[in-house]
């Protein structure tokens, strides 16, 4: 099986899905080099990092970036047709959000039904939904003094950060954190949850 991954910054969280690939980590057998593997990656940014380390390892990327003649779900809809035509096109059967900052909407939420997985920099439901992204979210969780923050590996749905929790990871909330701090230690955290919810998805999905 093979899936597509949506990014829109430098990518880390994609190159811990090309290192876990290199690894073997989505190999149905360990004995044997076939498996599951990335088909291709799509930015809806121009010029991110993360379609570099694409090519460098010889997965096909593309920029599919956000019609700005159109507005609201209508934008966010002919974008997702868009990704939608790439996933048909390289057979993906699971599609990635790794540090994706669109919504998708439409056709591709149906098709791909609890076959899309979105990563979150917090212990959802906390911390989730519509402007909670990024450096927002930290700053979030220490302005309400939390003792404990990390990431949430969740299925995507017509919501935002609102669909099936799959997996976290938690990491200690430090009294002399800033929201850089905080997302460091979360990032790394982000890594090993990423590769582990796709392999949790790809058996999943290979055995429907």
């Amino acid at each position: 099986m093979n899936f597509l991954v949506l990014v829109s910054g430098s990518g880390t969280n994609l190159q811990a899905l090309i290192d876990a690939q290199k690894a073997g980590r989505f190999r149905t057998n360990k004995n044997t080099n076939s498996g599951s593997r990335i088909a291709a990656v799509v930015s809806d940014r121009a010029g991110a990092y993360a379609l570099e380390r694409a090519e460098k390892a010889g997965i096909p990327a593309f920029t599919e970036i956000p019609d700005k003649r159109l507005s609201g779900d209508k934008r966010r809809e002919e974008l997702s047709d868009r990704i939608l035509g790439i996933a048909r096109e390289y057979r993906a059967g699971l599609i990635i959000l790794a540090g994706f900052l669109s919504i998708l909407r439409g056709n591709i939420l149906v098709e791909y039904e609890g076959s899309i997985i979105n990563l979150h920099p917090a212990l959802l439901p906390k911390y989730g939904g519509a402007g909670m992204y990024g450096l927002k979210v930290h700053d979030a969780v220490l302005a309400a003094g939390e003792k404990e923050s990390g990431c949430t590996v969740h299925l995507v749905d017509a919501g935002t950060d609102t669909g099936q929790i799959l997996l976290q990871r938690k990491v200690s909330v430090a009294e002399c954190d800033t929201a850089e701090s905080l997302a460091g230690r979360i990032h790394r955290e982000e890594h090993i949850a990423f590769v582990e919810a796709t392999v949790l998805m790809l058996d999943k999905l290979r055995n429907r």
